[in-house]
């Protein structure tokens, strides 16, 4: 019997990874790979990358690890040099070192792992890295996810919620995320392969950590104070374990407000962090 792990989303969270790292220990895992977003919305990327290099864990790349590349190269407009709105992404891009930029660049868009071919690994979808798949995926979608792969079996991430699918062709796997779940439980969260190719029972996997160190650390690392509207926001999601970012620049486009930080009291008014995205901006149209 073999026990492959695959986690995702770790976004900078080494005390969740931490406490992620002594759960595989104990529960005899023989393989992990990471489904991306190693860094991004967290503010130690590098230590992250650290301990994933240092145990020889096999990885996807993320589109958070394209925005921060982006960063790190330069490659960025003009305006993203300055405004408040991206101050958080040149904070963490600032926390990379070269070789941690090197790995980022070499990760690759899929991948197997060794105890199951068929399986195969994407960070958001077959189609794109910034594609989720979750409950609110239509049907026929799913379907055309699984018949775009040569395997049965899907494994994905991206939406920091996990999500298990079947249907006669194949099985959908969102692992869901370590260091940022976006569903109500803040622990940090994987999936658990037992089994072999012929068939393999997934489990969910939540596992605490010292989430109160983690928020600790975005003061005393300057990522609060320095990383602007963005690091307030994701302060926030840490806590409720629920998304604010994408809520907050969605308000902003609808009611013609500049996304930085003077805008947030009038932001919070309104936001209400247990609601659904999608409730959220029904309320706005109302």
């Amino acid at each position: 019997m073999t026990r492959l792990a695959v986690l995702a989303d770790i976004h900078g969270n080494p005390f969740a990874l931490d406490a992620v790292i002594s759960d595989l220990e104990d529960q005899e895992v023989d393989e992990v790979i990471v489904a991306g977003d190693l860094v991004g919305r967290g503010p130690r990327g590098s230590e992250v990358i650290r301990r994933i290099r240092d145990r020889g864990w096999a990885c996807v790349r993320g589109n958070h690890e394209d925005y921060l590349l982006s960063f790190f190269h330069g490659e960025i407009p003009d305006a993203w040099r300055v405004d408040e709105e991206w101050a958080a992404s040149r904070f963490m891009a600032a926390d990379l070192t070269a070789d941690d930029a090197t790995f980022l660049d070499s990760l690759p868009f899929t991948l197997s792992p060794d105890a199951d071919p068929s399986i195969e690994i994407f960070h958001g979808s077959p189609t794109s890295h910034s594609e989720g798949i979750g409950a609110w995926t239509p049907e026929h979608l799913l379907h055309t996810h699984l018949d775009s792969i040569e395997g049965d079996t899907l494994v994905c991430a991206h939406t920091h919620r996990p999500l298990l699918y079947t249907n006669d062709t194949g099985t959908i796997v969102n692992v869901g995320s370590v260091g940022l779940p976006f569903n109500g439980d803040w622990r940090a969260q994987y999936a658990l392969f037992t089994g072999d190719p012929d068939h393999w029972e997934i489990t969910f996997r939540q596992v605490s950590y010292d989430r109160d160190a983690f928020l600790r650390l975005y003061e005393t690392s300057g990522f609060l104070a320095e990383g602007g509207v963005t690091a307030r926001l994701l302060y926030q999601e840490v806590r409720h374990a629920r998304p604010a970012l994408v809520p907050f620049l969605k308000w902003t486009k609808h009611t013609g407000t500049a996304p930085t930080s003077d805008a947030l009291p009038a932001f919070f008014e309104v936001f209400d962090p247990q609601r659904s995205l999608a409730d959220f901006m029904r309320l706005l149209r109302e």
